[in-house]
């Protein structure tokens, strides 16, 4: 259990913060850029679920999902803030799991099958809700582009379930903001040289 008692320390004063480790590194460390942006991801989520409605019941459900994604989103900056190193800790550090990316493909699957089919690209935009989850899933493919370059260093280590999980997350959301603009019916959709 996490205990705040005082919220700032004065520690990061000189540009530095704590890895879960312990080990101090300068706040534009790739890896702290990494799970920051996961963490702006998670407040956008918090912005979408704003203008999610809470009828019919399957766009509650879509609420109850996004709030799972939002706890996983802290699952996964834990994970990130402990280096995948295979060294032993004093504590057994919290990683994120194959399971939870397979509860996001479960989801993906069930509101794609009540998806018309795509026809062309999709704009973002459509319902106040869908283009919510369009500028997330645009933050998030930002966040998976510096977790793997975190993961492509030498002296980085990366688990693989958290490289799994926000690459399945972005196809979630792309599927989320179609569902929530009646089901693919009122996507936006591009139309090559429309403007010519």
């Amino acid at each position: 259990m996490v205990v705040l008692t005082k919220i700032y320390t004065r520690t990061g004063d000189s540009g530095t913060t704590a890895l879960g480790t312990g080990a101090r590194v300068p706040k534009n460390h790739l890896r702290i850029s990494a799970y920051g942006t996961v963490d702006e991801l998670n407040a956008s989520l918090g912005m979408a679920l704003l203008s999610v409605p809470d009828t019919p019941a399957d766009y509650a459900q879509m609420r109850a999902s996004l709030i799972r994604i939002q706890n996983d989103l802290f699952d996964l900056g834990a994970d990130l803030c402990v280096p995948d190193t295979g060294e032993e800790l004093p504590y057994e550090p919290l990683r994120m799991t194959d399971e939870q990316a397979a509860w996001l493909e479960s989801e993906i699957d069930r509101m794609n099958g009540e998806l018309q089919p795509l026809t062309s690209f999709v704009l973002p935009g459509g319902t106040p809700a869908a283009a919510a989850l369009h500028m997330a899933r645009t933050i998030c493919r930002r966040a998976e582009r510096l977790i793997v370059a975190l993961a492509a260093t030498e002296d980085e280590h990366v688990s693989e379930p958290a490289l799994k999980y926000i690459n399945r997350l972005s196809d979630y959301l792309f599927v989320a903001s179609r569902y929530l603009n009646d089901k693919g019916a009122g996507d936006v959709l591009w139309k090559p040289g429309a403007n010519r």
